[in-house]
């Protein structure tokens, strides 16, 4: 399906203390299967039995059975008395998510490795469940395509579809979001957004693995799992740069390459990013990720307008109008809301949709890596309509040769 240039939502609404749907204490319970028992998978499964009453954890599926079994056991130790896992609902291997589907779950939370992500969500719709969409919808444009078309199916079941962009669910973020589009900074005039870190972790192959199954394991370093981590990871100050700017870019150049991480072990994915993304109007918004050792870290969003600028991360608006949020923005907090908001609209009978603002986000980061390994300047209907696809459509265990590491100025 085509993705066209429109405007963003301004974020999530806040379900919490929703009303219209039964009382959470009196609702019926919602079971909950995790796809995806990595750190990330089980973080989402805890925050989402922290968000309301009434949730329980009833299955997991991965593709590892050594993985699945971890998972299950740090969270039963958690005591929550959420966590009902049946073995019988706990599945291994390539069909692990569908397995789990059929078993019956009212809720699916997609987090497996992003390469994966767009397989997944249409499992999910498919068999009727409603969705907590881990970040990023996918890794390369067909990906991108096929969850809107099932983010489309969803929607003509009534299905909620939440992402893993917390900060929209975060109040310091929606609030200043608020100010910015009520003019508090004046016309918008360009933006720089950053994810600097440290080193990411890495996964030694051991003997007897395929190449699938270790690229699988050490996923963030090959470009068909993780999308690079201008897509994994910087995802989230892009969909922030593209919530703020109302729009996705036009178009973006850019640079990175390998400084630091340059060994066979680190796949064929760059350390860094650099990435110039043109919105309407002229305006600019600069953006830069990094992992690399013994760096300083350095992760926000910062807007200037004609009136002022605002540090969307800090909560913090100056210039003619400034203002603070009140409190401390807290993203452990949002990590909850978020699931609180999905469990409320799902009991409401208004299921949230964030497919196309998370779809649209992922493109975006997309276009920047585009730039960057091609050394050109793509536009966003070039990209949106690309048939580039970074892995196997129907992945298997055994000899799988890694894309070799981009170079700009040769074909991709």
């Amino acid at each position: 399906m085509t993705i066209t240039r429109r405007g963003f939502v301004t974020g999530a609404l806040a379900f919490a203390g929703c009303r219209g749907g039964p009382a959470a204490e009196e609702a019926p319970t919602l079971r909950v299967g995790l796809v995806g028992c990595g750190s990330r998978g089980k973080s989402a499964a805890e925050n989402c039995l922290a968000a309301a009453p009434n949730v329980e954890l009833v299955a997991l599926a991965d593709l590892f059975p050594d993985r699945l079994a971890r998972a299950r056991k740090v969270l039963e130790a958690t005591g929550h008395p959420g966590v009902r896992i049946d073995p019988a609902r706990c599945f291994s291997g390539f069909d692990a998510c569908r397995k789990l589907l059929a078993a019956g779950v009212d809720l699916a939370i997609l987090a497996a490795p992003p390469g994966f992500r767009p397989a997944h969500f249409e499992a999910a719709v498919e068999a009727g469940a409603h969705v907590f969409l881990e970040k990023p919808a996918a890794v390369d444009p067909p990906g991108v395509r096929r969850v809107l078309e099932a983010g489309q199916r969803a929607a003509a079941k009534g299905l909620a579809v939440v992402a893993g962009t917390q900060y929209r669910h975060q109040a310091s973020f929606v609030e200043t979001m608020r100010r910015i589009r009520e003019g508090a900074i004046g016309e918008l005039l360009s933006g720089r957004v950053y994810y600097h870190t440290g080193a990411n972790w890495a996964y030694a192959r051991k003997a007897g693995e395929s190449d699938a199954e270790w690229q699988i394991r050490n996923w963030p370093y090959f470009d068909w799992l993780s999308g690079d981590h201008i897509v994994e990871q910087h995802l989230h100050t892009i969909d922030v740069m593209c919530w703020v700017m109302g729009s996705p870019p036009l178009r973006a150049a850019g640079s990175g390459g390998r400084a630091a991480r340059t060994g066979p072990e680190f796949g064929n994915v760059y350390d860094h990013f650099a990435v110039d993304f043109e919105f309407p109007g002229g305006r600019r918004v600069a953006s830069f990720c990094r992992q690399m050792a013994n760096t300083a870290n350095r992760v926000g969003a910062w807007f200037t307008g004609s009136e002022g600028t605002a540090d969307v991360y800090a909560g913090r608006i100056a210039g003619r109008r400034p203002w603070s949020y009140p409190g401390t923005p807290s993203i452990a907090q949002a990590y909850v809301q978020e699931h609180a908001d999905l469990v409320a609209s799902i009991r409401s009978g208004r299921p949230l949709d964030e497919t196309r603002a998370i779809a649209e986000s992922t493109l975006a980061a997309i276009l920047g890596r585009e730039a960057a390994y091609t050394g050109g300047e793509p536009g966003w209907d070039e990209i949106a309509a690309s048939d580039l696809e970074l892995g196997p459509r129907e992945p298997a265990f055994g000899p799988l040769e890694a894309r070799p590491v981009p170079v700009p100025g040769t074909p991709r």
